[in-house]
């Protein structure tokens, strides 16, 4: 592998270099030599879509792929996929600069099947690296990232979209346990099937609840038709009566018949009663009385003077706007029309009533596709890739309630072990549970493994619901950024102390969350009811400027994921054991606990929290390359994570658990330095990411690099 990565260097090198190149300006058009050459770097050049990226992928992916080198070639291309647009030349026609990326990013598959790739071996450990499927992953990579550009808008950075796609590609091809295999069906089974059978639906629901409720029709809009032609028929009877008096008048010209006409004029039949007329006049064809220009029927006023009709200015009949020269895109105050869609405009035509029981109607369609592709679609392919065969459902019920002897008797009277897989009461002989440590021993034989994460599951709910009580608490008291950091600390409470207890559990447990997040965040979003309003009142407090900018609320998703991500790159790494002969918990234990696992609770729940809670109040010295970061919470942030990271090690060493090494103390305490001060000085100088996802995979690198 070390051509094809020489080969991802050299081109990412070249393209660098050629860029100054390509920016070169002000040059006299006859005489180069004449002006001297300038380089002017754009103003929104953002280095961070050149490192995270290409860099911080390949890196995770080498510590993931000790054994198997092949599977950093699609980090390779995807490396050179994800380079920023500017930097690739265009040939000047349609998507040109995407084909010449694209054959750019196969350069290293290129180089690799110049050495003998692929092989038999490959293919057999893993169907999804052919050279068939490798050579698409560049524009799968441009689609996928404009479809979630499409979804977020501005709510992520171009880095933040790019490392997504990346990680989501990896996921899919990579993902072979059965954490990230659940992992895989959620993101991208129920994302790709919400987002086909439902993305119009939302569109219009989100349409619909744009519209203000002064924009529907009225419910009697058929009577204020009727009323409407009623009053227009009366009016063109009344002006045609009142025309073939003036005839009269001016031909004669008596004064007699002056009088009369103005006396007819001011009689009560043509004073239209005022609320029946503003009935029946839609919001968007009201035209206030203007004067009218001299000499129009409508004025009263002949051109010879004889006749004078008084106009009221206000309550102007309908009919009388067909004599009023006046623009169709203009009010009647004389401002410009807003243009609106053609979905506004349909949905104008409904009355209230209509409009709320076809919101509900778009709220059930969402639910029921949701719940046919959870029933159906991800439960079959969770049960067929993820559980050995086994019917997900009774999984589920078996692996979080199976030592529960009540359960298991009725399983058994009523003959469900088929469905039901019960596991035995004891997975370890006694040997391996001595083994394993004091911890194992009272999971396995004390209490049970089921039971444990019954336990699990309560301690969880315990501490949330203590941690909200404290945040509504401290609402009317402290600000946002005060109260968001309570989250941190729960999610230091909720897995600093149980990842280690059962980490196969957790990382489950943490896809879940993070799959009810996303469909949460879409009904709040899409203004579903009834769940978008009670979910936007409770996020609206802790919400700041970052996730004002587009549609998704991204501070609590980032949270979680920089917590799971380490977890889940730890159980990618790790070997795995077998629980007992029941194939329904193959690939559920693992034998090895390190604290690499912790390293994003630790990075984003202690780190993050002291650098942000000390920088705020202490913090007098800046960094010289600016970014409002400050000195006293870098140390701060190095500090807790260091403290952090050394308890984390004598809590596996009091747990009894095999870890991954036996260094001492001082030794292990020196490595959490380091560490820790990789992590604060990449929280210190990020740019173009979220601190949240980028500073816990660095950390992780740095805690796994250096076998803490």
């Amino acid at each position: 592998m070390h051509t094809e990565l020489f080969a991802q260097y050299a081109v990412t090198a070249i393209l660098i270099a050629l860029y100054p190149l390509r920016l070169l300006r002000n040059i006299h058009p006859t005489n180069p030599w004449k002006e001297p050459y300038s380089i002017a770097i754009p103003a929104a050049f953002d280095p961070a879509p050149l490192l995270y990226p290409p860099l911080l992928t390949l890196v995770v992916s080498s510590l993931l792929s000790v054994d198997n080198r092949e599977n950093l070639l699609p980090c390779m291309i995807l490396g050179i996929a994800s380079l920023p647009r500017p930097l690739i030349p265009s040939t000047g026609g349609l998507g040109g600069s995407n084909l010449i990326q694209w054959l750019l990013a196969c350069i290293p598959l290129f180089v690799a099947e110049s050495h003998g790739y692929p092989r038999k071996a490959v293919f057999q450990r893993n169907p999804w690296l052919g050279r068939d499927i490798l050579v698409l992953l560049p524009p799968l990579h441009q689609a996928l990232c404009h479809t979630l550009h499409y979804l977020t808008t501005t709510s992520l950075l171009e880095a933040e979209l790019q490392l997504l796609s990346i990680a989501l590609i990896h996921l899919l091809l990579l993902g072979s346990s059965p954490q990230i295999v659940i992992l895989k069906s959620l993101l991208w089974g129920g994302g790709v099937g919400v987002l086909v059978t439902c993305e119009r639906v939302l569109v219009w629901g989100v349409a619909l609840a744009r519209v203000p409720k002064w924009r529907f029709r009225r419910a009697n809009a058929a009577k204020s038709k009727v009323g409407r032609g009623l009053v227009q028929a009366q009016t063109a009877f009344e002006l045609g009566k009142l025309g073939s008096l003036l005839a009269m008048d001016k031909a004669d010209g008596a004064s007699r018949h002056v009088s009369k006409a103005q006396s007819n004029a001011k009689s009560p039949q043509l004073r239209i009663n005022t609320k029946t007329t503003s009935s029946a006049i839609d919001d968007d064809s009201v035209v206030s009385a203007v004067e009218p220009k001299r000499g129009s029927i409508a004025s009263g006023v002949e051109p010879d003077g004889f006749f004078a009709f008084s106009a009221q200015r206000r309550h102007t009949l309908p009919s009388l706007t067909q004599y009023i020269s006046r623009s169709g895109d203009r009010t009647a105050s004389g401002r410009k029309r807003r243009s609106q869609s053609s979905t506004i405009q349909a949905f104008v035509s409904l009355t209230l009533e209509q409009a709320i029981i076809r919101k509900w109607l778009y709220a059930g369609y969402v639910y029921l596709c949701i719940l046919v592709i959870i029933l159906i679609g991800i439960r079959l392919y969770v049960s067929k890739y993820a559980l050995n065969g086994h019917e997900a459902i009774g999984w589920a019920i078996a692996y979080v309630l199976g030592n529960n002897t009540w359960l298991r008797m009725q399983v058994v009277s009523l003959n469900l072990q088929r469905w039901i897989c019960l596991p035995p009461y004891t997975s370890f002989d006694s040997a391996s549970v001595i083994y394993l440590g004091r911890m194992e021993d009272l999971r396995v034989n004390t209490f049970g493994e089921a039971n444990t994460r019954l336990i699990l599951c309560a301690y969880w709910l315990c501490v949330m619901i203590i941690g909200l009580a404290i945040v509504f608490r401290l609402s009317a008291v402290y600000e946002v950024d005060t109260r968001r950091k309570v989250f941190h600390f729960m999610m230091v409470a909720m897995l600093l102390p149980a990842t280690y207890v059962d980490p196969a559990f957790a990382a489950l447990a943490l896809a879940l969350i993070l799959a009810i997040f996303l469909l949460l965040d879409l009904f709040r979003a899409s203004q579903l009811p009834p769940l978008s309003k009670a979910l936007a009142s409770f996020l609206t407090p802790y919400v700041d400027g970052r996730d004002l900018k587009g549609p998704v609320v991204i501070s609590h998703i980032f949270l979680l994921i920089g917590c799971a991500i380490p977890l889940w790159l730890s159980l990618g790494s790790l070997p795995r054991s077998h629980t007992s002969s029941n194939s329904s918990l193959r690939g559920w234990e693992v034998p090895i606990r390190e604290v690499s696992m912790v390293s994003g609770v630790i990075c984003v729940g202690m780190g993050d929290a002291a650098a942000s809670l000390i920088g705020r109040r202490y913090g007098r010295r800046k960094w010289l390359w600016g970014g409002g970061k400050s000195i006293e919470g870098s140390v701060a942030f190095a500090t807790a994570v260091a403290v952090a990271l050394l308890a984390a090690k004598i809590w596996l060493r009091i747990g009894g658990w095999n870890s991954n090494n036996d260094d001492a103390l001082l030794v292990t305490g020196v490595k959490a330095v380091f560490a820790a001060s990789m992590a604060s000085l990449t929280e210190a100088v990020l740019t173009g990411g979220n601190d949240n996802v980028v500073c816990p995979v660095v950390l992780w690198v740095c805690v796994k690099g250096l076998d803490i």
